[in-house]
């Protein structure tokens, strides 16, 4: 099984194999490349945008400073919105539903360093989902854990470490 396969089985993985370390360089050129256009080329940040993901809905958008591991896991429904300095670690899938806010600087890892010292002095981490509903407004410097969900309509405050599920109509 390649490292690749672990990880995305949630299998402890290595993260320095050569073809997880490609992808994320690649990821992160053309999160770079997003981030120097100009402002207001909205066709041209939405083509790109559309490179970077693995797939989005309609109005969909990120302010400059969008960052990602590989881009290939995360899914995003209509209606979604990210501020400045949006960091997501997507060793995992990241689904977001519809109508999701993002405020600015917030993280979301889905990895993990295992807990067992051997294994972590080897550096190998492990990668769990993450699941944002529909209707969801996170706050600015949010940050969310590996395998949590979120339900829909929920609010969190700016802030906040969500290292547990919310459950739908949630104001935390």
């Amino acid at each position: 099984m390649t490292e690749k396969e672990k990880q995305q089985s949630g299998e402890l993985f290595d993260p320095k194999d050569r073809e997880l370390v490609t992808e994320r360089i690649n990821a992160n050129k053309l999160c770079a490349e997003y981030s120097n256009i100009t402002y207001n080329d909205f066709q041209k940040r939405e083509r790109l945008f559309d490179r970077i993901v693995s797939l989005k809905g309609e109005n969909v958008m990120a302010e400059p400073g969008f960052r990602c591991d590989y881009g290939y896991n995360i899914i995003i429904g209509d209606n979604f919105f990210a501020e400045r300095n949006c960091l997501i670690y997507d060793s995992a899938e990241v689904v977001f539903g519809d109508n999701v806010f993002i405020g600015p600087n917030c993280t979301i890892y889905t990895v993990s360093r295992p807990k067992d010292a051997e294994q972590r002095n080897q550096g190998l981490m492990l990668a769990k989902p993450v699941k944002i509903g529909s209707n969801v407004d996170i706050g600015a410097n949010v940050t969310i854990l590996g395998g949590v969900t979120i339900g829909d309509n929920v609010v969190i405050s700016a802030g906040k470490i969500i290292d547990k599920d919310v459950p739908s109509d949630s104001v935390i």
